[in-house]
This record gives structure tokens, C-alpha cells and sequence, in this order.
């Protein structure tokens, strides 16, 4: 049955075990269910040609398959899957997707039938996750409204919008079919039309858009320019109710005025440094989450919005330690040891290793990620799986004289200490004589000195 069948007929105990069911898994029952998914999925893909790039043989155990697969990157496929090649593949991929690329060079992701039905059904537990507010808690009915931004087809998020959207039974707004071809201004002006005429459940949006937009709404103290849909009786009750609570509260309307959410969901690598914000103005803290195109979703917080779990089921995971990759990166011919779920230790940062499940084609698979452990479990919500967070890309660090090394979310969370209102920013290595030096390059909202 679909997510919509399953909150028309299931009980709401039921559901929360189907879909958010692994938050109460142990690390042994975790790491029993990661080694039965690959074996499963070896035997699936061994004997396809892209399967034998990498592995003479099908590996008989889970230390077979790490002593005989070498760690791979998208280079490694990069041939076969940039043609779409689907004679190589083990399975014939119901779609493909690609990811936003560097260079306009995307990487384009072949999606398995028994694929996109997983993701379809992790995707149903961050809906009921966002809106939990405690263990157990189901707060969604057949029907919710989704508002979003996500990109269209052919990147990866928009195809699966697409395939899950009928089968979550959700109401999305605006809707792809009308508006998947408009502009990324365009689509975020007509869903908030539409969404002052219907409401919203969920919103799902990029963080830093939830952000700008939450600013500008104060920046015009809730000042709205005329239009048409604004005259329909929903629009106005809705506007009624914005007035009512501002002034209530003695200052401008917030967005939460508008759309009083159930859930909120922020992507981007900039979720947890705003997290004030996004509940200031939305009136909900996001649920974060941990994604790629080449293995779908494979981290969430939890009901409690804290830090993030990872999804058994998703992919199979591999980490390589930090001192490690620092090795790997001072000399590439050297092969990093890597760790598995259960020897992960809090306060440290590792490069995340990911194998595909469900036929798709990617081995032992360096995401180019680093996520940072802070917790082995979370006591406070019952979860005994680590606890991690996105620490960042490690293509996207910046090393000054092996004295320092800065990633985007630690200039980020900088920036945003300083309180100054910008548009955005940029940072780059630079040099004055032979001496490194970090250059940030910020654009204001209004004139500095």
C-alpha cells in the first residue's frame, strides 16, 4: 500500500513503525539490516559489467567485499553514465536524474523501481517527522498541502516530486505539471499565491529562501502590494488572521502569521546555523536532512529536531576517518582505511562511504561528504543510533599554511555571527607575496563602511 492508503486505513501506532520505525533500532539490529541489504543487493549487481569494473567476483561476506572493491568516485562511471548506458547496469532504471553539477557538468544518476519506492517511503517519514512534536505522534492527514521550491526534472528532486507525489496523496503546490518549465522567481511567487488562497502543512524549501523571505516580510513590516488573489475569502481570512496576531504581539507580520505550518523542512548546508531564524519567523523548527542524487536520503533529525540519524535501509555506510583522508588528500595513491556505523566515535569528523542498495550502480562510493559525530546516542529522545551532523564538502575546504582549515559552514556560521545583512558571499584562498591568506567577499543589504 501508498503512504495516502496507509493514513486512510492504518492505525496511527502502525504507521509511526512503519516509517519511522528504525529511530528505535540498536547499533547490532542497525548493522544487521545494512549487511543483509548488501548482500542482497551483490547478488543483484555482481554480475553486470559496471559490477565487474570493480569486483572479478561476487564477494561472499561483508570483509570480502571491503578487501576486494576499491573505493570509487564518479570518474569511475562517469563513461558509462553520462551516455546513459543502461547495458551495464543490473537492473533497468525506471529514470534518470542529475545532480546541479560543477562547470555544467552534471552527474547523471540512474533510479531503480525498488529505489524510488524506498526513498518513497523515507520520504513519508520526514513528512511525519516534521510534524511530530513528540515520539509516536502522527499529525498529517490524506490530503496535506506540500509547498515547495524543489528544482524540476530532469535533477533528481524534481523526478521524484514527480514519481512520489500520487503516492504520498499529498497536494502540491504550486503543482509540477503547470509550473515545473517557469523560473526559480516565478515558482516561489505563484506557490506563495497559491498558498494564501489554500494554506499549507509543509513547507519545503531551501533554508536560505525561508530566510530571505522571512527578512524581507520584516524589513516591509507585512506591507503587501495589491493582487488580485488576495480578494479570495481564504487570502483575506488569512490575512485577517496575520493582522490579528501582529498586532497582537506588537510588530510587523512574520510569515508564521500567514502559514501557521505543521512542518517545516530546510535543506542546505546552512539549516542548523539557522535555525533561531526559521523558528522566529516560521514558527517551526526544520527537520534537517542529510540527501545526495547519487543515494537519495540518508540522514534525519528526529521528532525533537536536534541532530541527525542515519536511515539503515538508505545505502550501505562506510566512514573514513579524518586523519585518513587527510592522508588520501597529501598523497593520492593512498588507500584509506575506512570504519563501519558501529566503531563510530562522538567528536569526530569522517568522509562518508556510501554502496548502493536496490540494484543501482555505485560501490563503495566516496560522496566527496564530511559529517561529524556528536553524540553516539541521543538519551533525551531514546535513540541509541549515533548522532550526526553535516560538517562539509571536503572538495569545499580551504587549507591556509596547514594552520587552519575553514569549510563553508564554519565561514557561514561566521558570517552570521556578525549580524551583518547581506545577500551573499564568497571566500577564496588568495596570496600576498608567498604568504596565504583567506579573502571573504560579502555583498550587504545596504551601504557599509
Amino acid at each position: 500500500m501508498t503512504f495516502k492508503d496507509d493514513l486512510k486505513n492504518w492505525e496511527r501506532e502502525k504507521i509511526w513503525r512503519k516509517y519511522c520505525g528504525f529511530l528505535d533500532l540498536s547499533v547490532a539490529d542497525f548493522m544487521e539490516i545494512q549487511d543483509h541489504l548488501l548482500m542482497n543487493h551483490l547478488e543483484l549487481v555482481s554480475n553486470s559489467p559496471l559490477a565487474k569494473r570493480f569486483m572479478q567476483r561476487k564477494p561472499n561476506n561483508l570483509k570480502e567485499f571491503r578487501q576486494l572493491v576499491p573505493l570509487t568516485t564518479f570518474d569511475d562511471y562517469a563513461s558509462y553514465l553520462k551516455e546513459k548506458n543502461e547495458d551495464v547496469l543490473a537492473v533497468k532504471p525506471c529514470c534518470w536524474g542529475h545532480t546541479s553539477g560543477r562547470g555544467g557538468n552534471f552527474k547523471w544518476v540512474p533510479y531503480t523501481e525498488e529505489a524510488i519506492e524506498m526513498i518513497g517511503i523515507i520520504t513519508a517519514g520526514l513528512m511525519i517527522l516534521a510534524c511530530a512534536n513528540s515520539k509516536g505522534e502522527v499529525n498529517i492527514e490524506p490530503g496535506f498541502r506540500v509547498l515547495h521550491n524543489l528544482p524540476p526534472s530532469p535533477y533528481m528532486a524534481g523526478i521524484l516530486n514527480q514519481i512520489l507525489t500520487p503516492q504520498m496523496g499529498s497536494r502540491v503546490i504550486p503543482p509540477l505539471n503547470k509550473y515545473e518549465n517557469k523560473d526559480f522567481e516565478e515558482r516561489i511567487k505563484v506557490g506563495f499565491e497559491i498558498a494564501m488562497q489554500t494554506g499549507v502543512d509543509v513547507l519545503s524549501s531551501l533554508t536560505s529562501v525561508l530566510v530571505k523571505m522571512g527578512e524581507r516580510f520584516s524589513a516591509n513590516q507585512g506591507n503587501m502590494k495589491f493582487n488580485w488573489h488576495l480578494l479570495h475569502p481564504q487570502a483575506m481570512w488569512h490575512i485577517i488572521r496575520a493582522v490579528y496576531k501582529s498586532k497582537r504581539h506588537q510588530r510587523g507580520i512574520l510569515p508564521k502569521d500567514i502559514w501557521p505550518l505543521k512542518g517545516l523542512i530546510g535543506y542546505g548546508t546552512d539549516t542548523a546555523i539557522y535555525k533561531e531564524q526559521l523558528l522566529h519567523y516560521w514558527g517551526k523548527e526544520p527537520l534537517e536532512t542529510y540527501a545526495s542524487t547519487e543515494t537519495g536520503i540518508m540522514a534525519t533529525s528526529a521528532w525533537n529536531k536536534s541532530n541527525m540519524t542515519l536511515i539503515p535501509f538508505s545505502c550501505f555506510f562506510e566512514f573514513v576517518p579524518e586523519r585518513e583522508w587527510l592522508k588520501s588528500q597529501e598523497d593520492n595513491t593512498y588507500k584509506p582505511i575506512t570504519i563501519l556505523t558501529d566503531e563510530l566515535q562522538p567528536g569526530e569528523r569522517y568522509e562518508v562511504i556510501s554502496t548502493s542498495f536496490y540494484g543501482m550502480p555505485f560501490l563503495r562510493y566516496r560522496l566527496g561528504d564530511l559529517i561529524k559525530v556528536v553524540a553516539i546516542e541521543d538519551n533525551e529522545a531514546g535513540i541509541h543510533l549515533p548522532q550526526i551532523i553535516f560538517d562539509s564538502r571536503v572538495d569545499g575546504i580551504i587549507d591556509i599554511a596547514g594552520f587552519a582549515r575553514l569549510d563553508e559552514k564554519m565561514i557561514w556560521q561566521a558570517i552570521a555571527n556578525t549580524a551583518i545583512l547581506h545577500e551573499d558571499w564568497s571566500a577564496r584562498k588568495e596570496y600576498e607575496g608567498d604568504s596565504p591568506i583567506l579573502r571573504i567577499y560579502l555583498e550587504p543589504k545596504e551601504t557599509l563602511d
